[in-house]
């Protein structure tokens, strides 16, 4: 696929995608790409997933999960509650002015409880993930997360990272857990500025990843997991180089510094996966229950993983090349 080719069929998208083909791809002006970002309240994914609110601020009736899951129905977790819907709408670049007008902090802070122990939505719980994405949505939203923010600061581990399941007693961190932890804490310092001690374990936390140069156990120097090198759209709570080199790409922009040198192998294993007609193919997605199908089936080109793997390649090429 030529590039003006390739352009034309990732622009001819949903606007929560086009706003960023726009500002990513192809390198347009704010003005230009801020005019689609504001149609996302209004057409395609955004608006239905909006309709689909409760009226007590939730989606599905529970925080993580489906008021009525009960595990036993079909395979895999349902997408479809409260965390995942406000995941969604931020990452496809929702005005938060939208939420807040419909109080949804507030009837959040009032309705939803977490699954675990009953504890109130913006207070965080147990998990890693689960409390990084809450720091995300809590920034984006404005609600005072910051108990949450600290409760990070207490619970990475010695190794630098972070286990969602440290309340087993794991005592040793795992990529995925690592990584959402640094996407939440990475939204909180871009809202916030940040403090002394939030950067300082993002810069410990990127070590853990970036000496196993995205890929490799550090022990044995194999790779880490099967999922590594294992792309599809949305990554969910998903540990891939793509969704990693993606998240530095957004710490590098942020600071305004060069990417890591330890960054290459991962990038060759990104590129290596780019068809020739320039476009990636969406992998197995995670099996489970979703409000609507957002990106192409398992095995064609995926957009939103073009999208993502092309500002990644080309972010890293305009210094290495």
């Amino acid at each position: 696929m030529e590039t003006a080719s390739l352009c034309s069929w990732l622009i001819d998208s949903d606007p929560a995608l086009r706003w960023q083909v726009e500002r990513d791809v192809l390198g347009e002006p704010a003005e230009v790409w801020g005019a689609t970002r504001a149609r996302v309240a209004t057409e395609g994914f955004g608006a239905r997933l909006l309709a689909l609110q409760d009226a007590d601020g939730q989606w599905a009736g529970g925080a993580f999960f489906p008021e009525d899951f009960d595990g036993s129905s079909a395979p895999g977790q349902p997408w479809t509650a409260t965390t995942w819907s406000l995941n969604s709408l931020r990452e496809w670049g929702l005005d938060p002015a939208v939420l807040q007008a419909r109080r949804t902090v507030e009837m959040l802070d009032e309705n939803s409880r977490w699954e675990y122990d009953n504890l109130p939505y913006w207070g965080g719980e147990v998990d890693c993930c689960i409390n990084a994405w809450t720091v995300a949505n809590g920034v984006w939203l404005g609600a005072d997360v910051e108990s949450i923010v600290e409760w990070f600061l207490d619970h990475q581990l010695p190794d630098g990272g972070w286990n969602c399941e440290w309340v087993e007693g794991s005592t040793r961190s795992s990529f995925h857990s690592t990584l959402n932890s640094l996407k939440g804490l990475l939204e909180y310092d871009i809202a916030s500025g940040g403090t002394n001690e939030t950067r300082a374990a993002r810069q410990i936390g990127e070590e853990y990843l970036l000496s196993r140069k995205l890929l490799h156990s550090l022990s044995t120097g194999e790779k880490v997991g099967p999922w590594v090198d294992r792309f599809f759209y949305p990554f969910r709570w998903t540990y891939s180089a793509l969704n990693a080199a993606d998240y530095f790409r957004q710490a590098s922009l942020f600071e305004g510094t060069a990417p890591d040198p330890r960054l290459e192998e991962a990038i060759g294993v990104i590129r290596a996966a780019r068809r020739s007609d320039g476009t990636w193919l969406q992998g197995r997605p995670h099996p489970g229950q979703v409000w609507f199908e957002i990106d192409a089936p398992e095995g064609e080109r995926s957009k939103w993983l073009t999208m993502i793997g092309t500002r990644v390649v080309t972010w890293w090429d305009s210094y290495y090349r």
